[in-house]
This record gives C-alpha cells, structure tokens and sequence, in this order.
C-alpha cells in the first residue's frame, strides 16, 4: 500500500466498528496464533516500553503498503514537534521477520518503534521475547477509544503488547474488465486465466480459502486437508497458472495488466481504483477470511514515549476518519463512523468498510493447523516450499 492520495475515495479496506457480527469474527480471528505457536523457552518476565517525559525526538514505524493518507503524519508532526520516518517495509510478515529477526536477537530494532504485524504474527513475535509490553497509563487514552469488540483477543487477552492498527478481509480483487466471471476462488484455476492469476504468500490467506472453495472450512481442517490444499496449488504453479506469489506488490501486477485476478486485501482494491475503475475487491461465493494488523513495541525500540504518542494521535476518531477515509478498512476507534458521515465521506456507506451480517456470512478466520506447534511446522515447510519452488 504505497503512500499515495486516493482523493474523495468512497472503498473498500478496514474500518469502524459497525457490524457485530464482523467485528466478534475479528476477535476469533485475532485468536489464530494461539496455541499452534510459541517461543519454546521456559517463560521470562516480559520488558515494559516505559514512557518518559514529554513525547519528542524522532519516530520510527514499519508498516504495510496502501495503509496511510498524506496528511496524518505531517499533521501529526507539525502537531507533536516529533520527527517521523515511515516506512512501507512491511509486504508479507514472514518475509519481514526474516529480515528484522537477527537484530530483535540482539535486542535490537533497527532503530523502529512502532511495528505493524497480523495477528498470528504478533503473537509469534511475542512469544519468540521480541516485544514488550505497553507502559499502560501512557497507552490508556488509545485504548479508551478502543472499539470493545477487539478488546480482548485471545492471543492477547488485556491487550498487554498488541494495538489494532486496522482490520480486514481477504478475497478476491479482480479486473472486471479482463475476468468478469471471476466469483470463485475455485475460479483461480481456470485454464482460460493460466499465467494471469497471483496468489498471496501469507499462509494464512491463501490456504484457507482453497479449502473454502473447495466445502472445508477452516476451523474444522484437519491437516490432511491443509495439505491437500496446498499441493493443490501447488500443482497449479507447476503448470504455470499461478503466475507467483507475491505480498502486498500484487498491486503493481494488477495495475500494469500482468496479473488479472488475485487473492488479496478489501481495501487495496479501492487505491487501484484511483486507477483503474475496473479493479474491485469482490467477496468469494465461499466467503472471506477475516484478520487484524496490529501495533506493537519491539525490544530496543529508541523512543517508547513517541510511539504512545502516535498510537493515542490515530486513536482519535478525527484523524481515525482521515485514515479510513483514505485506506477503507474496518477502523478499531470508536467514533470514527460519525466523523465520516459527517464529512460527507462515501466510506461511511461502505459494505466493505460496514459491512452487513449477510456480506460476511461465510467468512472465517485465519485459523492455524490443528495439532499443535509440529503440525504448524510440517504445514508451513510444506507451503514454504510451494512458494519457493522447492
């Protein structure tokens, strides 16, 4: 999700808390780490991001493509005094552990504040010693705004270390234009589409809704159908139908015409439309899968007191709106809705940023692989391997 101005955008990506019943799937989705991943160690007392002073100095935050407007950090510096360095390095959480993991070993973070991860991610992280928890006063006037659906996830219960960013939902964003009979996932693998068809390298996404597509559903797989799901695709990218898999950077391959249906993100259909009006998010006769992006605090991070100050800033529903507004995903701040009708804001009105009981009806959560951490690790080689070409 590149930084980039959408204009009057009325979209698609994740945003307030208006459906019950989306918002309680978010809380279950929140739960997929738990229990199928862990640090291994024997339990350590977890560090606390203490606050201190007035907020000031510089801010680093890593997050993902697509999920900022233009103005929330400047206006937030010329605001605070602090100094921001934002950046987009966040493209498939696998992908970004990797390459931070070996200074977090050090306690180290590369001189970043604020992280961006999904949920399983998170709690992953967590685990592995790599965060720390909130200093809770400082974090207290975000977490009054918190919308009380995603209050208490179970992979983090009191919201120790973990903040929503923003929520959503993952499905299929397709070229009207060039695949307009695209409503299946079961439709990625149609011969007439071969070499045209992407699919996400996060697990997570991608697997669960193959094996939506084809009638089992997520929460009740065993891992035989984890893996027949994967050597599904599997087959399918040594055919060449699926033309790779990629992270967020499908969006660049959807908007020069190399890809024309993806398994992606709700509201990175709404950026490209900027574009191209052509591109939409549409929901899978199977239903989506449902997650969160989540702020944390990693060891070594320089400057606790202005990542508080950031998190407390976006949890106004004021300058929540102007996010939502730009990136449509479903927001975690209470009150964001009524600043939106306010500002005449077509996201207010939004399926995908309110969506109904009926949108959401068949949609699951990223649920892991039953069986415990072996049954995660055998899972995840045997889909590393897929997307490697192993």
């Amino acid at each position: 999700m590149t930084m980039r101005e959408a204009g009057p955008v009325g979209g698609l990506r994740k945003l307030l808390f208006g459906v019950a019943t989306f918002a309680a799937a978010l809380v279950i989705a929140a739960c997929g780490g738990d229990g199928g991943i862990e640090g291994g160690g024997e339990e350590t007392e977890v560090p606390v991001a203490e606050a201190e002073g007035q907020p000031s100095g510089q801010l680093k935050i890593a997050n993902w493509p697509f999920y900022i407007d233009r103005k929330t950090v400047p206006e937030f510096e010329r605001e605070t005094g602090i100094k921001v360095t934002y950046v987009e390095e966040v493209n498939d959480n696998n992908d970004f552990l990797a390459k931070v993991q070996p200074q977090l070993e050090r306690g180290e973070s590369g001189g970043r504040d604020i992280m961006i991860v999904t949920d399983w991610m998170a709690k992953r992280m967590y685990d592995l010693g790599y965060l720390q928890h909130f200093d809770e006063e400082a974090v207290a006037p975000a977490k009054e705004n918190l919308v009380p659906q995603l209050a208490n996830p179970a992979f983090d219960p009191e919201r120790q270390y973990s903040l929503p960013w923003q929520s959503g939902m993952t499905g299929l964003v397709v070229n009207k234009a060039e695949a307009p009979d695209v409503t299946s996932i079961n439709d990625l693998f149609d011969p007439k589409y071969k070499g045209k068809v992407e699919m996400l390298n996060e697990m997570r996404d991608t697997v669960p809704l193959v094996m939506m597509a084809d009638g089992i559903r997520p929460e009740e797989a065993t891992e035989e159908d984890w893996m027949n799901a994967i050597e599904k695709i599997r087959e399918a990218a040594e055919s060449g139908q699926i033309r790779k898999f990629t992270g967020n950077d499908y969006t660049r391959d959807l908007a020069n015409g190399d890809a024309v249906a993806v398994i992606g993100w709700s509201g990175d259909a709404v950026q490209l439309q900027a574009d191209n009006p052509n591109i939409e998010f549409v929901m899978p006769d199977e239903g989506c899968t449902l997650w969160s992006d989540n702020m944390v605090i990693p060891i070594g991070a320089p400057n606790p007191t202005a990542a508080y100050e950031w998190m407390n800033y976006v949890y106004d529903p004021e300058n929540q709106a102007q996010i939502a507004n730009y990136n449509y995903y479903f927001t975690p701040v209470k009150g964001t809705k009524e600043v939106l009708e306010r500002m005449g804001s077509d996201a207010a009105e939004s399926e995908l940023v309110f969506p109904t009981e009926e949108f959401t009806a068949n949609c699951s959560t990223q649920d892991e692989p039953p069986g415990g951490p072996e049954v995660v690790r055998r899972v995840e080689q045997a889909w590393q391997d897929v997307i490697t070409g192993a």
